[in-house]
């Protein structure tokens, strides 16, 4: 089951099989429009071009500036009861017309604040029967979310709702009800995406007027692992207004605009390439067998030097062909309003397109460490130091490019869910190591994921990549089973990762429902009916999804995944 899925919210069914032929269709077609050396690289592995049957067709993702086109005067004339079903229904309207217009995930960048000012500006009272409605509403949009699998016909929408700021009686109420309605939803339910920011001043201490939510988010996370956390006092972070800061998907981070204010709403990511950092050190490896590591890190970073400058080809060029698009084919964008400039008076699409990002990716950092020097980045100092050197370097890289191209570009540490397995099947083809023997790459900076390290260990060793990963990176703690009722062991963690650097952590752990008697826990057989029937929820990249649905190279990492204890 799931086993062709290239990502493991697919589903099957008729309408999904035939838009899976035309994107193959469109993929081959744009790779061989495509400059010959430009489609070498991703047909033999090098890089990997994300979304490329909406190469020149349509950008990544967005955070909705859901308030600028909101109609407001269009609701007011409806009783409290209908605005709030109204508004509901307008947020699914959204979800389900942008899902047809982009390819990626769709942000709530303030999902409590945003639902606290529409109460607001449309009179909506805070009495009993409202708020009862509010809670159902909340409730039944998450189930909504949860079971749709309509995009393409077969995809679920990757949304996610990013709260825990708003400190007024509304906002409180709506990241309270958010909260609720997940943890008790059953183990099925395990989207969106729900991110919770954590801030001092606001709820990070008991003295913090939201302290009960972060408290309420953390009893929900040792149950479900969801929400994540994006810490705000961090070091990428902290001097950044905390409700500007997002994540679109399972991690994209958009910040820092050249055109206008440092913020996520209203901002995507326009496209990503992830360059395949074990296959560098390979042909480094292969070539070089007898020098020192250090001259071998060197020749790496210079060849990894090279294929970016056509990697920066190809995103320039993806980005020429979006621009030159007639604006007709972005009507719920022109209706709606969604990014930081108004889509429906704009002059030309470069106008609110440059507001995007342009993110060069990586995947196995740790494999590229072993590789040149023999060893697991995270074993030795040394290790550590080099990988450090790589990924400063490429980070030195695309901050340049932001002052050769005059666009936003960013370093993301790429989600590897479909190429985790991917690429190193290729690189096999080619190349005899041990790092290919496990047949997955690990996620971008990520240390294995049979590390053995603590939780506090796992969270120093990547909490420094997370400056430089600025166009999004997550970090996790796995742990054994679910941590019921240690929220204590998280808000360590939380601290620890805010002192460490990390901009935006989770916490991972097996999930196992017994289909037939709805027993919950860790196992293969039912420890109460005996029922082999399970349903097994993990972690993929940076969402949750049925372990059957995993991509081949996820079920390989899944089966190679430690607790850190």
């Amino acid at each position: 089951m799931g086993e062709n899925n290239e990502n493991a919210s697919d589903r099957k069914s008729y309408v999904g099989s035939l838009f899976n032929l035309g994107t193959n269709f469109a993929k081959k077609e744009t790779l061989d429009n495509l400059p010959k050396d430009w489609s070498e690289l991703h047909v033999n592995g090098q890089i990997y071009i994300h979304d490329l049957n909406a190469y020149g067709r349509t950008y990544n993702c967005l955070n909705f500036d859901l308030l600028k086109k909101f109609p407001f005067e269009q609701l007011n004339i409806y009783n409290d009861t209908q605005k709030i079903l109204e508004t509901f229904r307008y947020f699914r309207d959204i979800i389900t017309k942008i899902g047809n217009e982009q390819s990626g995930g769709m942000g709530f960048p303030n999902f409590d604040e945003e639902i606290s000012i529409i109460f607001n500006r449309l009179h909506i009272e805070a009495n009993d029967k409202n708020l009862e409605l509010l809670a159902a509403s909340i409730f039944s949009f998450i189930l909504w979310i949860n079971g749709v699998h309509e995009r393409c016909g077969q995809t679920s929408y990757y949304v996610t709702l990013n709260l825990g700021l708003a400190t007024d009686f509304i906002g409180q109420k709506v990241t309270g009800y958010a909260l609720d309605a997940f943890r008790r939803s059953g183990a099925k339910v395990f989207k969106p995406n729900i991110v919770f920011k954590v801030k001092e001043g606001i709820n990070l201490k008991k003295s913090d007027p939201n302290y009960f939510l972060f408290e309420l988010a953390l009893s929900t996370t040792c149950e479900k692992m969801i929400p994540t956390y994006i810490l705000c006092d961090s070091e990428s972070n902290k001097n950044i207004n905390p409700k500007n800061l997002s994540v679109m998907g399972c991690r994209t981070r958009v910040v820092h605009n050249i055109f206008g204010e440092s913020t996520g709403i209203g901002r995507g990511n326009i496209a990503n390439i992830t360059i395949n950092l074990p296959k560098i050190a390979l042909e480094v490896n292969t070539a070089y067998p007898s020098v020192e590591t250090e001259q071998k890190v060197s020749l790496f970073i210079e060849k990894w030097k090279k294929v970016a400058s056509l990697v920066v080809d190809i995103l320039m060029d993806r980005y020429k062909k979006l621009i030159q698009m007639d604006k007709s084919y972005f009507p719920t964008n022109t209706a709606y309003d969604l990014w930081i400039n108004d889509f429906s008076t704009a002059p030309t699409l470069e106008e609110i397109f440059r507001n995007g990002t342009q993110a060069l990716g990586f995947i196995g950092l740790s494999e590229t460490i072993e590789i040149l020097s023999g060893s697991r980045y995270y074993e030795t100092d040394y290790g550590t130091e080099i990988a450090m050197k790589i990924v400063s370097e490429m980070r030195a890289y695309t901050d340049n490019l932001i002052e050769v191209h005059n666009l936003n570009f960013s370093l993301l540490a790429t989600a590897g869910e479909q190429i985790s397995g991917v690429l190193p099947e290729k690189d096999s083809m080619n190349y005899c190591h041990p790092v290919l023997e496990k047949e997955f790459y690990t996620n971008s900076f990520h240390v294995n994921v049979d590390s053995g390290l603590t939780p506090f260990e796992k969270i120093e060793k990547e909490g420094p990549f997370h400056t430089l990963c600025n166009g999004g990176c997550i970090s996790y703690v796995e742990f054994q089973s679910a941590p019921i009722s240690n929220t204590e062991a998280l808000y360590e963690l939380v601290c620890h990762g805010i002192t460490c650097g990390v901009h935006y952590l989770g916490f991972n752990f097996p999930i196992d429902l017994c289909n037939k008697c709805g027993e919950k826990g860790v196992f293969d057989i039912c420890d109460s009916c005996g029922s082999d029937d399970i349903t097994r929820i993990r972690r993929v990249s940076g969402y949750l999804e049925v372990l059957d649905y995993f991509t081949t190279g996820k079920k390989n990492e899944v089966k190679k995944r430690r607790p850190n204890t």
